[in-house]
């Protein structure tokens, strides 16, 4: 039987006709599990996807011996079956639908009861998962037990955590028993236990006989990894054993000295009112069906300050977060104040959001796919997710502004769904930034950034914070991403404040 997985010899690769790899060599054996690391935007999402066949090949030769092995072994006689059906990916953004299949999930709708009804559960998403070589590691019982969904099987996929996510998602793929697994950095966002559990669980995979190909930071390299690729500006720099692999010498984004004139301008261009509580509550109490979020959680944030918000996946955070952030129709039910005025007293959720900047790794799912870079960024002078009017002169300019600053204006027109994970993020942190928010929400902002540019987004939230008076909530699983402007710490576990 032929070792050898898939090969790709000289091919050049094109994602949204843009020619992103020329000349690509690459060989998958059996035993063998890889991590494909590198700058952000150095092609790693390209290359998985273009495996999965999302991306096309513009020239070069491939070959997929397994798939002329599965089909010589059993007698496959099905016209439409395909080497695709025998690999699954589990990428960044998930493709979750209604019920009624009508329409994609919107925001806010995890936090209104009677319309998360329309989501399917957990238990119903991995029923209908077909099965497509039978296992008897990976059957759906032990899927269930060993990612910890047992808990969750009845809980609609809308309301789910990060972490609850990516873990449904492994199941979903795994339950398959595909030949190879490709994964997008599936460690981000997860906190520290879940990322060891995940470590084990790869092993795990790794030793059944199923192939990992991952994308992943250099310093956060599985145990089960064999090899390591070194991408680099659509290139394939280096593939070498992963013991010698140091994570140190691969490159990295360089880091520009930024125009602070530039932000401090900006950051004058709408003056808000001072306020002394920007946010109170008393005994918060958020319930779902039997299910407590939220128990008795007493918290101020006054006036300039920053707060660092920590808690497990599923601790709650999102939860506080929607409160303030007025996604969550349960915040009138309890005695929360915002910006020196009780919830409920006449003020609507846009008067709320007007005062907020908020940047969450879940709000990049619900754009339009219609909506360039430039659009998405001016949506956040009308708080939507997403541009439903003509775009407006003067808000144009303090967007192009704001790219120019964070050095992505290269991306103005560009469809805010084929940029780079990185560039979203930023793009995401412009159209916070753009109407001068009270406060500013980042829901790990740096999850999609390579080291140095998390360096220098920390750098830049620490410049926005001595230039002005602005309340932060900081939301990290990583110590080394907090910005040195935080001073305070807020910490959940099972929904109360530890």
């Amino acid at each position: 039987m032929n070792n050898l997985l898939l090969s790709f010899s000289n091919v050049s690769i094109r994602q949204y006709n843009t020619l992103v790899f020329e000349g690509l060599n690459f060989s998958l054996e059996k035993g063998q599990n890889w991590a494909l690391v590198g700058k952000s935007g150095s092609g790693k999402s390209t290359f998985l996807d273009f495996i999965m066949g999302k991306a096309s090949m513009a020239r070069g030769e491939a070959s997929y011996p397994y798939f002329d092995d599965h089909i010589r072994e059993h007698h496959q006689d099905d016209p439409f079956f395909n080497r695709y059906k025998l690999m699954t990916q589990v990428s960044a953004r998930h493709e979750f639908r209604n019920l009624s299949n009508t329409s994609d999930f919107y925001y806010q709708q995890r936090f209104n009861s009677c319309d998360s009804e329309d989501a399917e559960t957990v238990e119903h998403y991995l029923s209908a998962v077909k099965v497509v070589r039978p296992s008897e590691i990976w059957t759906s019982e032990r899927v269930v037990d060993r990612l910890n969904l047992r808990p969750l099987l009845n809980k609609e996929l809308i309301k789910l955590s990060n972490g609850e996510t990516k873990r449904l998602m492994l199941a979903a793929a795994l339950i398959k028993n595909p030949v190879l697994l490709l994964l997008d950095n599936p460690l981000n966002g997860l906190d520290v236990a879940s990322r060891r559990d995940f470590n084990d669980l790869f092993t795990e995979i790794a030793g059944s006989g199923i192939s990992i190909l991952m994308a992943s930071p250099p310093n956060e390299i599985p145990d089960a990894i064999t090899h390591i690729a070194i991408l680099d500006n659509g290139k394939m720099l280096r593939k070498i054993p992963s013991q010698e692999f140091d994570p140190d010498s691969v490159f990295l984004t360089d880091s520009k000295e930024m125009n602070r004139e530039e932000l401090k301008q900006l950051l004058s261009v709408t003056q808000r009112p001072d306020y002394d509580l920007i946010v109170g509550m008393e005994n918060v109490r958020i319930k779902y069906g039997d299910k407590l979020i939220l128990d008795q959680v007493n918290w101020k944030l006054k006036r300039g300050e920053r707060w660092m918000l920590l808690g497990h996946n599923g601790a709650g955070k999102s939860t506080l977060l929607s409160l303030i952030n007025g996604d969550n129709p349960q915040a009138f039910a309890n005695k929360i104040i915002l910006f020196d005025q009780r919830k409920g007293s006449g003020e609507s959720i846009w008067e709320i959001k007007k005062k907020i900047g908020y940047v969450s790794p879940e709000l990049f799912q619900y754009f339009p796919s219609g909506n360039t870079c430039m659009q998405v960024i001016e949506s956040g002078f009308d708080d939507t997710l997403g541009l439903f009017r003509a775009s407006g002169q003067r808000h144009a300019e303090i967007c192009m502004r704001w790219m120019k600053l964070l050095e992505i204006e290269e991306y103005a027109g560009t469809m805010f769904r084929n940029v780079p994970v990185s560039v979203q993020r930023i793009v995401m942190l412009a159209r916070a930034m753009v109407k001068n928010p009270v406060l500013l929400i980042l829901d790990e902002p740096c999850l999609g950034l390579d080291f140095a540019q998390q360096e220098q987004f920390k750098r830049l939230i620490d410049e926005i914070c001595s230039m002005s008076n602005m309340s932060l909530i900081y939301v990290s699983h990583y110590q080394h991403e907090m910005p040195s402007c935080v001073k305070h710490t807020l910490k959940l576990e099972q929904g109360r404040v530890v």
